[in-house]
């Protein structure tokens, strides 16, 4: 039997994804009271969307919020083909996503009553 040399796993880069990530309510999650959940505006990093995804709901649910439904608007270069307007703020957010390896909760804009997209 002979021992061939393993080959390294090739390390793939982090890229900051743009997601928007609707919550529901759940106790403890600090909402404003009346509110029936919140759109979140995240900057997440990971190896691809998917993983950037899997992180931002389990960092949202360590703090007490309910995810319902995420969804992704790609990495900065594929926003900027679609056209999107991304300001010095915006770059600088995604960019400390990037260096901390981390999920940056940029605006949380509270849903009250019909304004829920999920309440009719």
């Amino acid at each position: 039997m002979t021992d061939t040399p393993e080959k390294p796993k090739e390390k793939r880069p982090q890229q900051v994804y743009t997601l928007l990530v609707e919550v529901g309510r759940s106790k403890d999650d600090g909402l404003p009271k009346g509110a029936t959940g919140a759109g979140l505006l995240c900057y997440a990093s990971g190896v691809d969307e998917a993983e950037a995804v899997r992180e931002t709901v389990v960092i949202l649910k360590q703090a007490d919020l309910s995810p319902l439904d995420v969804t992704g608007y790609g990495t900065i270069e594929e926003r900027e083909k679609q056209g999107h307007e991304i300001d010095d703020e915006e770059r600088s957010l995604m960019q400390r996503a990037l260096d901390e390896n981390s999920v940056i909760v940029a605006q949380m804009t509270p849903f009250f009553g019909k304004d829920h997209p999920k309440v009719q």
